[in-house]
This record gives structure tokens, C-alpha cells and sequence, in this order.
């Protein structure tokens, strides 16, 4: 569809959800008061619910149209409100054209911020290299369900390593507040790679984890296309150095039988290890490279009968089917103490998991597939951690905090992977729940303990988490049900850490290292974890078209 001359935006479009939404050009030219058969073609920009009023929802539209002569000219003379024409708008493309080094680039990390830099590197002829310590995606998914049905937990494939990364045991979520036109090319690129082309446009997209692993495998199948290459089971484990710059990696390719190590020469390095990589963390501090505490959050998993949130939602239009699972999202900030706390990573018609990465730790995690047809939804509801929370400057305290409480809730759960749970009733009643039999509904894998979640978290987080679930039943009758389970703990929102980078996002100090994505604390999500590893690999490739 060509958008150049007779073009015109159309905002704030709103119509009935009951309402056949087949063909919108009648509704259009309603709004604009012209004859329908001058609309000549038109595309969806932005769709989204409001569902403010519960007697009456609407989808409301934002939408491109292109008209005859005729409504162009009586569009022209009117000045209608949420109608704009659309100006000619030259393709802004970041121009890739760069001499390419003669040593492959390196990523390190098959996640979002990973892949997404390789494309870029791959786009502009550069052939990277990616070390993913994890699995491919389709052995990653055996390893992960052989955890979750049967105890065994690899800690080098799990919910948090291998093809990408975290977010792919998750709902798939697109959702970013940041603005950055290469947000538009991140869609583009998972709608090529197989994912629903609605993402383009919905206001709150999201792919579900079963779509997700087609995708993932599609976008390495794109990588390797233009001459990128992944390899699995491969860890990078430490950096080669020469007075302050990056002269390569070591990598410990758990392939082979004695997990060789062996070194792979290259003066770029992209780390894009994701949140959890804490021994990556651990061996780059000790190289000396920039790395300071960062803030981050903890607390649980919340569930409830999905019914019961649609019904509080949606009011009577609660099981529309062109509704889906409703969501929300709350925040509840305590103005005397100075702390937040929010829910996070809402799960509609979804499931809780455990997402372990290290033996004797319980870390819980949401996802949904594309479907959310579970029947439950769950979220995580969350209390914000300072540094000032944290025992001692060390940069890596942060990590010490999340261990501390994981292998406490380890404990508590039995000491099997099981994870502690509890009543609302009961967390806010200050007792231990006894059992779980009035919630057989309850998804966690592998399994649930009764318990007190006030062993198994700070004094702070559980008084915080008491105030929020209080205050967030006041925003959305139900969310303090006395049957909702909380599930802990939740300490992986994001990095505990952050890679300290310079203006050209390179590592502080270290020529050749480039920090991205969310484990290296500049993203907070699946979105902006991909558009911080264009960007780095785009000032990877403006340093070979300009190295001074």
C-alpha cells in the first residue's frame, strides 16, 4: 500500500466489540464524513481495548487510509478532529556499509540483545560468531520439561540459558515503553520469522512461548543465511587481553567429553549474556572490567482463577471471544519508607514454572502460550531492591542477595525443587498455610510445599508485598481472593548488575567490549533487549566505518 499523496492518519476510531470488524471502511468513513467508495485502501496502526466503562467496551483504531480525489478534497477543507495527513517521510535506515574486520565478531548470548546484534553484524557482511552456553531451542525444551516433570535440573539449559535466552519461557510479551523506530524493524523481523503479523499493530502484542520457539529457530535459520554462525553448548569463560583492549575469548565447549577449553581470537566482543549469567558476571569483575551494583526487584508469583480476573476486568462481556484473557497492571508506591512495589510480567491464561539456574535454588517464572487458555492467570507481584538493601559495595552483591533468598526458598519448599507456597489469606493472616487442597488449580512445576513466605524473603519485601496486595484489591476487586496462591520467589525480574559502558557502548576501560542487553542492565524485556543489541552492533559497525 502506497501512503504518499491522498493519505491521511485517522486517530481515536472507536467501535463497538461487537461489531464486525471485517471491513472498517464504513466506520472510517463515518468518522471523516465522506462517501465509503473513496476509500481506496486502508492499514491498522494501533488497535487496543477500552475498557474503562464495563456496560459498554470498544476497540479503538488507529488507521491509515488513502483516498480518491474526491474525500481528499473534502477531508482538505474540514478540520476533523483525530485526522491528520501523512507526510512523505523518507526511509530512515542506518547505513551498514562498513569494511568489515578480518577477525568475525563475537556475541556471546543467543537471547534477544544477542541475536538481534548478530543480524545487524550479519546484514552488514560482518559474519559473527555467537557463543550460546545453552542448547538449541528444541533440545533446550526437552532439558527444561526433564527439570519440570522430573527434578533434573541442567544448569546450562534451563528456563534461563540456551536459544533465546529467558524471554522464551515466558508470554512472549512485546510490549516497551521505549521509543525508537528500530522497535517497528524488531516486529518486522519476528513476523518474517513466523510470528503473527497482528503484533505490528496490537497495543499489547505478544508471540506465547510455543509460537516464540519457531521464531527463535527461524531468526537463527535468517542468521546463518547471511553467513552467521551459532554454536550451543559453548560458554565463553573468559577474555583474552591486551593492555585494556579485547584481543579474543576463551570458550568451554561442554560438547566435548573433557569440556576442552580453547581460545578464539577477535577484537570485537558483544556480551549478551542475559540476567542470570552471575559466573560471566563474576569472571568479567575479576578482569577488572566496569561493573556496579544496579537495582532490581523480588518477591513472588501470584495466581488466580482466570475467570474471576476476566468477570473484574470485563465485567459482563467477561468469555467475549473477541476479548481473550484480560490482564493488569498495578503499582503501589509506600511515600514513608520510599519503596515500590508492582506486579510484573502478568501472565493471562498462563502458568508458573520453576526457572532455576543453579542447583539448590527455587526461582519462579509466568509464561502462557500464544493461546492463554489455561485457565489461571499469574503474575509476578514484586518489591523494589536498592543498593543500599544490599550487604556491603561489592558490584556483586546483588547476586549474593538473590542467592541468599533462593536457596532459602529451596529449603522451605522441601529441598526438592518443590516450591514454597501460600494462601493470601493466610500471608496476610501471618500463618503458615497448612495445605493446598482448595487450590488443586495451582500450576507450578515441578511442585508446591505449603509454607510461610515470610521465611523465605526480607522482613521489608513481605511487609511491602502485604500493603500492595491490600492496595491493588482496592484498584481491582478479587486480586486479594483468600485462595490466590503466591508462589516464591521471584528474584530474575532483571539484573542485579549493570556493565558499565562509555558513550560509544563499549565497556568502560575495555576497548573491543560492548555490554547489550538486559544482562547488562540497559534493557527490561524482550523488545528492548533486541533494540539494545542493534544498537550496539551498529556502533560495532560505525567503528570500522569510522575508527578514530
Amino acid at each position: 500500500m502506497d501512503y504518499r499523496g491522498m493519505s491521511y492518519r485517522v486517530s481515536d476510531l472507536k467501535i463497538d466489540i461487537d461489531k464486525d470488524t471485517a471491513d472498517l471502511s464504513g466506520e472510517i468513513a463515518a468518522k471523516i464524513r465522506i462517501p465509503r467508495e473513496e476509500i481506496l485502501d486502508y492499514r491498522v496502526i494501533r488497535k487496543a481495548l477500552d475498557a474503562r466503562k464495563k456496560d459498554r467496551l470498544y476497540f479503538v483504531y488507529t488507521i491509515d487510509i488513502r483516498l480518491g480525489t474526491k474525500g481528499s478534497n473534502l477531508v482538505s477543507r474540514r478540520r476533523l478532529s483525530g485526522v491528520a495527513p501523512i507526510k512523505p517521510q523518507p526511509e530512515k535506515r542506518p547505513d551498514l556499509t562498513a569494511v568489515p574486520p578480518v577477525s568475525r565478531p563475537i556475541v556471546a548470548g543467543a537471547g534477544p540483545a544477542g541475536i538481534f546484534a548478530a543480524l545487524t553484524l550479519a546484514r552488514a557482511g560482518f559474519k559473527p560468531v555467537v557463543f550460546e552456553r545453552g542448547r538449541d531451542v528444541e533440545t533446550r525444551t526437552r532439558d527444561v520439561e526433564e527439570f519440570w516433570f522430573n527434578r533434573l535440573l541442567d544448569t546450562e539449559s534451563n528456563v534461563q540459558f540456551g536459544e533465546g535466552g529467558a524471554g522464551t519461557f515466558s508470554d512472549g510479551k512485546l510490549t516497551t515503553r521505549i521509543n525508537d523506530p528500530r522497535v517497528r524493524s524488531v516486529l518486522e523481523d519476528f513476523v518474517a520469522a513466523g510470528a503473527p503479523e497482528e503484533i505490528l499493530y496490537l497495543n499489547k502484542p505478544h508471540i506465547g512461548t510455543d509460537v516464540l520457539k519457531t521464531v527463535v529457530k527461524n531468526l537463527r535459520l535468517a542468521l546463518e543465511g547471511m553467513g552467521g554462525k551459532i554454536n550451543f553448548c559453548t560458554k565463553v569463560t573468559g577474555l583474552l587481553l591486551e593492555q585494556g583492549r579485547v584481543t579474543g575469548v576463551i570458550v568451554n565447549d561442554e560438547r566435548e567429553i573433557h569440556s576442552a577449553e580453547r581460545e578464539i581470537h577477535s577484537e570485537t566482543v558483544i556480551m549478551a549474556t542475559g540476567h542470570s549469567a552471575r559466573d560471566t558476571y563474576e569472571m568479567l569483575e575479576k578482569l577488572g572490567c566496569a561493573v556496579e551494583q544496579k537495582a532490581f526487584s523480588a518477591g513472588v508469583r501470584i495466581e488466580h482463577p482466570q475467570h474471576l480476573i476476566d468477570r473484574t476486568q470485563y465485567g459482563r462481556y467477561a468469555g467475549h471471544p473477541k476479548l481473550g484473557a484480560a490482564d493488569y497492571q498495578f503499582v503501589y508506591k509506600d511515600k514513608d519508607v520510599d519503596r515500590t512495589a508492582y506486579t510484573f510480567c502478568m501472565c493471562p491464561g498462563g502458568r508458573v514454572v520453576g526457572a532455576a539456574s543453579e542447583a539448590g535454588a527455587v526461582v519462579t517464572n509466568g509464561m502462557s502460550d500464544y493461546a492463554r487458555d489455561s485457565g489461571v492467570a499469574n503474575s509476578a507481584v514484586v518489591v523494589s531492591i536498592t543498593p543500599d538493601d544490599l550487604e556491603g559495595v561489592h558490584p556483586l552483591a546483588g547476586i549474593q542477595f538473590q542467592r541468599k533468598w533462593e536457596r532459602a526458598a529451596f529449603r522451605t519448599g522441601g529441598a526438592n525443587y518443590n516450591a514454597p507456597a501460600q494462601l493470601v489469606e493466610d500471608f496476610l493472616a501471618g500463618r503458615a498455610s497448612n495445605n493446598l487442597d482448595e487450590v488443586p488449580w495451582a500450576t507450578y512445576l515441578p511442585g508446591l510445599e505449603p509454607a510461610d513466605l515470610h521465611d523465605c524473603l526480607p522482613g521489608y519485601v513481605t511487609s511491602m508485598l502485604e500493603e500492595a496486595i491490600g492496595a491493588f484489591d482496592w484498584k481491582m476487586k478479587g486480586f486479594a481472593f483468600p485462595q490466590a496462591v503466591l508462589t516464591g520467589v521471584e528474584t530474575r525480574t532483571s539484573a542485579p548488575v549493570r556493565l558499565v559502558r562509555d558513550e560509544k557502548r563499549r565497556s568502560l576501560g575495555t576497548e573491543g567490549l560492548y555490554p547489550a542487553g538486559e544482562g547488562a542492565g540497559y534493557a527490561g524485556g524482550i523488545i528492548s533487549a533486541a533494540v539494545d543489541g542493534i544498537r550496539v552492533a551498529e556502533a560495532v559497525i560505525e567503528r570500522y566505518r569510522n575508527p578514530f
